[in-house]
């Protein structure tokens, strides 16, 4: 029985295992069910998609403020953004995310998000309409507009206007808020003496580096369309060259680790969603709504949004409330268990408000933790106590009916049973901790409230490895896989003593295997975010606290 007993551990810590390198390797992907837009407007974005992708890219990309200089431009300012609109086309192609730097340098640029084309990494975004009639001239890439405004702020909006010459005005008006949400307000006056058909449409499109991507968290495109979310890798878009998703609302767009961006659709409008591979390592996220009729001396009109910043989770759940946006948080890869990784955020992100530090705050969690499964926990240590008591019985037992494994199970199912020794007990606390486990390893990996928060001495990014690694303070050449943080020894010394305390496996192969293991978790942790190893390592140290309490009240050496 004991010896099952010890399997149940190995599986339980194998699972761990599995789970964390399925998770990490084969992160959850939603199911798609993509449908086939209509011929005409499948046509109408295929010709805008070739006309936006033009000369994207080149064999020797310009220089951003190269670039940028070569145009006019509107500025766009607030509390968290910089950057401008090219006014040839309207295209939103610089949008710097002023709160972030690309570093912890204290000179470190701020993180860039969306760059013009013909630089090194492209990444803008576009609107506007698609013709039924190809005879109607519609606002394209190189369409000169007149600007009313000369900088897009949360209290200026700006205006952009153009004529056709065939009895056409085009009109867009741009307001932005305080944070990452912009407002693009279309309309067209029609003064051409006939009815017309329009196609609203918006597009964002941008060069990836697929080797640049994070196994960790989904890195990709990602959409909500009908309420089912879809996430998709840039190398399942290269195989698949196109997915298409019909859609009332929701939103689109492409999801970076701790940036975003998407455009959303009004909750009553009707679309096609299209993410396609226009060309190595170039991407696009698409919509064409539905044709809109607008007769001879009146107007039409369309109105999207745009997010293009941080994944500020509170922000984002913000926004879903405030615009009733579906499911706008899970651009957020929370994982497989989003009703722990949600909650956990919260409750680090109050933590973190009333003690100032993130690391303290984790710190603070962990026990918190502590203190909810301490009676869980209890019994546990209480049941291995006994087990580690009654150990010489045991062995006794094995010796008398070593053979005769039926009547060794009996004899040792008995000798629990007058002992008052529950077996599974230790398994649970373990159980209970998995979950948890992976949970806090993704808010640690996905939370940009983490990215670059300090702890204390050499802990400079809780969501970055232990920088003082063996070869930092040996100056020794350490393969990678090897050189581990001072944090992560710390944490597989914990986790040492604590195997010490349980009862040792009978069975001479589990013994090796489980002395094994806190060496095996040592290095495997010893790459994971500093924040998740120093959770682990104060979790250890109350649990063999706790354990020793209830070791010594129940006189176990």
């Amino acid at each position: 029985m004991k010896d099952e007993m010890k399997g149940i551990y190995w599986a339980v810590i194998l699972s761990i295992a599995v789970i964390f390198i399925t998770n990490y390797f084969f992160p959850r992907k939603a199911p798609s069910m993509p449908e086939a837009p209509t011929p005409a407007v499948e046509a109408a974005v295929e010709e805008k998609a070739e006309t936006s992708n033009e000369n994207i890219i080149t064999e020797t990309p310009l220089e951003v403020s190269e670039v940028l200089g070569k145009d006019a431009r509107i500025n766009i300012k607030n509390s968290a953004i910089s950057g401008s609109i090219r006014i040839k086309g309207g295209r939103f192609d610089e949008i710097l995310l002023d709160k972030y730097k690309q570093t912890l340098e204290a000179d470190s640029a701020d993180v860039e998000l969306f760059t013009p084309a013909k630089t090194a990494n492209p990444y803008y975004a576009e609107f506007g309409w698609l013709p039924q009639d190809s005879a109607i001239r519609t606002p394209n890439a190189n369409t000169l507009w007149t600007v009313k405004g000369k900088e897009l702020t949360p209290q200026t909006p700006v205006t952009l206007e153009w004529n056709n010459g065939q009895g056409l005005k085009f009109i867009r008006r741009i307001s932005l808020d305080n944070n990452y949400m912009f407002t693009i307000e279309q309309s067209v006056e029609n003064n051409t003496g006939k009815s017309i058909v329009l196609y609203p449409y918006g597009l964002i499109s941008r060069f990836h580096n697929q080797a640049a991507a994070s196994g960790v968290v989904h890195e990709g495109l990602i959409s909500v369309a009908d309420n089912n979310l879809h996430e998709i890798k840039y190398k399942d878009i290269e195989d698949s060259k196109k997915e298409d998703f019909k859609t009332t609302g929701g939103w689109a767009g492409f999801s970076d680790r701790y940036w975003f961006s998407a455009f959303v659709l009004g909750n009553e409008q009707n679309a096609t969603i299209k993410f396609s591979n226009t060309g190595k390592n170039l991407y696009q996220a698409d919509y064409v709504g539905e044709p809109l009729t607008i007769a001879a001396g009146s107007v039409g009109s369309n109105t999207v949004k745009m997010f293009a910043g941080a994944k500020e989770i509170k922000l984002l759940d913000t926004y879903t409330k405030q615009f009733n946006i579906p499911k706008f948080d899970l651009a957020v890869d929370f994982g497989w268990y989003y009703f722990l990784t949600k909650p956990f955020f919260y409750i680090l992100d109050f933590l973190y408000n009333f003690i100032g530090n993130m690391g303290w705050a984790i710190l603070l969690f962990a026990a918190l933790l502590r203190l909810i499964m301490f009676p869980i926990a209890n019994k546990s240590y209480e049941s291995m106590s006994k087990m580690k008591k009654v150990q010489p019985k045991i062995k006794e037992l094995q010796e008398r009916y070593g053979e005769d494994k039926m009547k060794l199970q009996q004899e040792t199912l008995e000798l629990y049973r007058k002992e008052k020794i529950n077996p599974a007990a230790g398994c649970l606390p373990m159980l209970i901790q998995i979950p948890v486990f992976f949970s806090l390893y993704k808010v640690l990996n996905i939370s940009i409230e983490i990215r670059h928060a300090p702890f204390i001495g050499w802990i400079k990014d809780l969501s970055a490895p232990d920088p003082l690694t063996i070869s930092a303070w040996s100056h020794l050449p350490i393969p990678g896989l090897l050189d581990i943080g001072v944090w992560p020894i710390l944490m597989g010394l914990t986790m040492w003593i604590q195997q010490k305390l349980n009862p040792a496996p009978t069975n001479k192969d589990q013994a090796r295997m489980f002395a094994m293991m806190p060496f095996i978790f040592t290095f495997m942790l010893g790459h994971f975010a500093s924040g998740l190893v120093i959770y682990w390592t104060l979790s250890n140290i109350l649990s063999i606290i706790q354990q020793k309490a209830i070791m010594k009240k129940n006189g176990v050496d």
